[in-house]
């Protein structure tokens, strides 16, 4: 087994943070994993993305040209990593952030209202963890419990304070991904 992952947005929205939560849960469960950020100069308010590879086996190679898996948290990530996306591949929309739905049809998209989520539990900077929950959706090799650990292992002490909202984040994009049809 290798999955491949992008997860896309602008800066300030979690997005590499994404990566790396998803990647510790990977490797904490005794996946392979390869994790790689890219960001533009101005960061905050700038494109950001990241991949991650998790395998059973050693990864021969950490780049990730037509993903099966992908997280979209704006319009511009969404218009660009659509068509990038494998042929029947999922990719997890902020339908908040995103006025339109897919070109395509040959993959799936599960359109998740993260923002809204993420402020009726109460704070906004959740967006990306909805939007984690949600892929998780579509990747069994990795349980809401292995990225429940990895978040209260790897998160910093000073937002340890936030595990229980992150873990409402997590569940309550899963459950929102559940609802799309396939």
């Amino acid at each position: 087994m290798q999955k491949e992952i992008i997860i896309a947005g602008f800066g300030g929205q979690g997005v590499l943070f994404s990566g790396q939560v998803v990647a510790y849960a990977a490797m904490d469960a005794g996946k392979e994993v390869t994790w790689i950020p890219s960001y533009g100069p101005e960061m905050r308010g700038g494109t950001a993305n990241c991949t991650v590879v998790i395998a059973d086996d050693e990864i021969g190679s950490p780049l990730v040209k037509n993903p099966p898996l992908g997280i979209a948290l704006n319009l511009p990530s969404f218009d660009k990593y659509e068509d990038m996306l494998q042929k029947g591949g999922t990719l997890v929309v902020n339908k908040s952030m995103v006025d339109r739905g897919p070109k395509r049809d040959d993959i799936r998209v599960i359109l998740v209202p993260c923002n809204e989520i993420a402020e009726e539990i109460g704070d906004r900077k959740l967006t990306n963890m909805v939007a984690v929950g949600a892929l998780l959706s579509a990747l069994p090799e990795i349980t809401l419990k292995d990225v429940e650990k990895a978040l209260a292992a790897h998160l910093p002490e000073r937002h340890r304070n936030l595990l229980p909202k992150n873990y409402e984040a997590l569940k309550r994009g899963f459950e929102a991904a559940q609802k799309v049809p396939a």
